[in-house]
């Protein structure tokens, strides 16, 4: 095999702002993976939340480049050795994807077939809303023609909730989503929170306080008037007995999972526990939410749109239409 890796630079339509940064745009990485005349070709999204940069992303391909390049051809050994590598979930999922897409060209299998699942048709995603201020979000509702998405994902802090959620809703008959980040302190506040909403169309609330608050969730669980789901709190190996007592449900997303195969394992645990699953993503191009999209059919929501936010995007191996998402044919 021989592998290679390239830093790109996507500008975003717009600033991405949530409770704990912002952006203009966003370096990803690409990774490739050829054998002979096949080329396998993955997405790595680094987050800065678990300290993940382009630049230690690179460091830790480059120390590990010359054993990837002499191992043989074999699914097992090529996926043990990333799975035993102390380095970056993200990095870990571009490595497995880039790999898996190279094996299924080389042994003439879908990627589907291969994994041992369903492959969706089309998904339908919400769309998420940065912060923004509350003059900006019916222009920029309209601008980008919002009203065809059927779920509409808000990102909140603890002061803004309650006149976001309401102004909101009255732009469009929509569901909403509500994603805090981990911007909550107090979990009382939090129960009068879900409290103030639970008449509205609001599905869940997705991270509300920080992933180490573990006591606090586990009392908002019993609490709460609305399903609580988990982000950050879902790493590559989730304790599900403890996830169980804090959460509804888990948003499993790729970068952090490190592996098509752990992606898919984590779905299916919380599904056996009767648990909300969603599949999320980072700011992706298409070949990193193509990825995420290839799971949906163990899902019972989809938040794809982090490639609607990139300017350039390089790829199209999807397309939105109507707020679903189609493979490209």
């Amino acid at each position: 095999m021989e592998w290679s890796i390239e830093k790109i630079r996507l500008d975003l339509k717009y600033t991405w702002k949530i409770s704990r940064n912002s952006s203009a745009y966003k370096e990803n990485l690409i990774l490739t993976c050829k054998k002979d005349s096949t080329i396998g070709i993955g997405e790595i999204a680094p987050n800065v939340r678990y300290q993940e940069t382009p630049e230690n992303i690179l460091a830790h391909f480059t120390d590990m480049v010359n054993e990837l390049n002499q191992l043989p051809f074999s699914d097992r050994e090529v996926n043990h050795f990333i799975q035993n590598q102390a380095i970056p979930n993200a990095l870990k999922f571009g490595l497995n994807a880039a790999f898996t897409n190279a094996y299924c060209q080389d042994t003439k299998q879908s990627l589907h077939s291969y994994l041992g699942i369903p492959k969706p048709k089309q998904v339908a995603s919400c769309y998420t809303l940065p912060i923004m201020e509350m003059q900006e979000l019916m222009p920029f509702y309209k601008e980008y023609e919002l009203h065809r998405f059927k779920q509409i994902k808000i990102k909140v802090n603890d002061a803004s909730g309650i006149e976001l959620v309401k102004e909101v809703l009255a732009l469009g008959a929509q569901e909403i989503m509500i994603d805090a980040n981990e911007a909550w302190k107090n979990v009382e506040e939090l129960i009068r929170f879900t409290e103030s909403i639970q008449k509205l169309p609001v599905l869940f609330v997705e991270q509300p306080m920080p992933a180490s608050f573990i006591a606090e969730y586990k009392h908002l669980k019993k609490h709460s008037k609305l399903p609580i789901m988990a982000d950050e709190s879902v790493l590559a190996e989730p304790n599900f007995d403890e996830i169980e007592q804090q959460f509804h449900g888990v948003n499993m997303k790729l970068m952090k999972a490190g592996s098509y195969q752990n992606g898919i394992r984590i779905l299916q645990e919380a599904k056996r526990r009767n648990m909300i699953c969603m599949i999320g993503c980072m700011i992706e191009t298409t070949m990193g939410i193509k990825s995420a999209w290839d799971l949906c059919s163990l899902a019972d929501y989809a938040d794809l749109d982090g490639c609607l936010i990139v300017a350039n995007e390089p790829f199209h191996n999807l397309y939105e239409q109507d707020g679903y998402f189609y493979e490209k044919g």
